[in-house]
């Protein structure tokens, strides 16, 4: 029988976790691109964003709470709609949240030393890969420190733009160049910023009480995210404009210098790097929890299933993804990534939406159906480039699962 994980995470390290992986460099880089989509109707696209990202985190909570094992909507497709589709969530999520990770990393080696950005990437990801594997109590500490750091660099955001005399609250209004498919696109966008509350549910093994914790987590930490998300969008936008904030390359710091305070720059660029390093460590976290879980079924080498007899850590999965993680960090570039991963992503709430809906009638059920259609919406309104790379990947699962299933079939 495989071995556990050990049961120690509460219900304040839980939601710290789950905004340690939203309140990150989402929020820092996702707002031009979906200014430049929806242009002033980009609160629009964020509260879209925020109803998809509710019906997925209330899914996710009922089957956490069923299924308290490592390994998120792997285990939820698998047990409530078959293997296959088990090992498609599986795939889409270690795949591209691997994309994501390594965008991540290269977000923060922009911030803290662009000339050198692969290099500091590289040794985030192998830094942070060694908190992980000292257990995940030590995980959730850092996680408590980014969580506070990063909402303080936020709050000085807001306070200084929405207080400035460059802030007309007059350019919220949504005008005629908002259109629904812009609206759609950057919804598909600022949904990068939410996804972070499915760490909770991926680390389900490693939580006391899941069945009363997770459901009380996830919909707790994505309910602050969006009041955060809310007051920096609202903060911002009034300062810069829809069109301004399009074409900004680091829309908070052009923010605070719009506001007449650049000393804060600095500091904002410092938040930013401090929040992409703890986005990059709750994502390695719900990672190797994911490959631990299909590992155990043995979709992935049986080793990396092992857990570490001190640590009561995945040690070989964590191992193995921070590896992959810091050759894709050295070579890849950072809007390919995000874009692919923002297509994972989705598809991979699209299976939990559908496994929840077969739990029941009711309030849950409509809720998982509003996730299912939102979450397919939105990863078809994502930029070409991304759905026809993100459906490419999905379909070499889909084979490699064929493959796999009639070679261990065969006499």
């Amino acid at each position: 029988m495989a071995q556990e994980l050990r049961r120690t995470l509460g219900l304040f390290d839980a939601v710290v976790i789950g905004l340690g992986s939203m309140i990150g460099a989402g929020i820092f880089a996702a707002l031009a691109p979906a200014a430049r989509s929806a242009g002033s109707g980009l609160l629009v696209g964020l509260a879209l964003a925020a109803v998809v990202a509710y019906c997925n985190a209330m899914s996710s909570a009922r089957l956490a709470a069923r299924y308290p094992a490592s390994g998120g909507t792997y285990v939820y497709g698998r047990e409530r709609l078959g293997a296959f589709w088990g090992f498609l969530a599986g795939w889409g999520f270690v795949v591209g949240k691997t994309a994501s990770c390594a965008a991540m990393a290269l977000t923060a080696g922009a911030y803290i030393r662009p000339e050198q950005a692969h290099a500091v990437a590289v040794a985030a990801v192998v830094a942070l890969t060694a908190v992980n594997y000292g257990g995940v109590q030590k995980s959730a500490w850092l996680s408590r420190v980014i969580v506070a750091v990063v909402l303080a660099v936020l709050a000085g955001v807001v306070v200084v733009c929405a207080g400035s005399g460059a802030a007309d609250f007059g350019r919220l209004d949504v005008g005629a160049d908002a259109t629904a498919g812009g609206v759609l696109q950057a919804a598909g966008l600022l949904f990068f910023a939410f996804a972070g509350y499915a760490r909770i549910a991926t680390l389900g093994e490693e939580v006391r009480d899941p069945a009363r914790t997770i459901p009380r987590a996830v919909p707790l930490a994505l309910g602050i995210a969006l009041a955060v998300y809310v007051c920096v969008a609202v903060a911002v936008l009034s300062v810069l404009g829809a069109e301004q904030l399009g074409q900004a390359t680091a829309p908070l710091a052009d923010a605070v210098r719009a506001a007449g305070v650049p000393e804060l720059a600095p500091v904002v660029r410092t938040g930013a790097a401090v929040a992409a390093l703890g986005s990059l460590l709750a994502l390695i976290l719900g990672v190797s929890r994911t490959t631990l879980a299909m590992a155990r079924d043995g979709h992935l080498p049986r080793t990396l299933a092992a857990v570490h007899p001190r640590f009561q850590v995945p040690h070989h999965a964590e191992s193995a993804v921070g590896a992959v993680v810091a050759v894709v960090a050295a070579t890849a570039d950072l809007r390919g990534a995000i874009g692919f991963s923002s297509f994972g992503v989705l598809a991979y709430y699209a299976i939990a939406n559908a496994s929840a809906w077969t739990l029941g009638s009711g309030r849950g059920r409509a809720e998982a159906l509003a996730g299912l259609a939102g979450c397919l919406v939105l990863a078809f309104s994502l930029p070409l480039s991304s759905v026809v790379a993100g459906a490419a990947v999905l379909a070499l699962g889909a084979a490699v699962y064929g493959v796999r299933r009639r070679v261990r079939s065969a006499p």
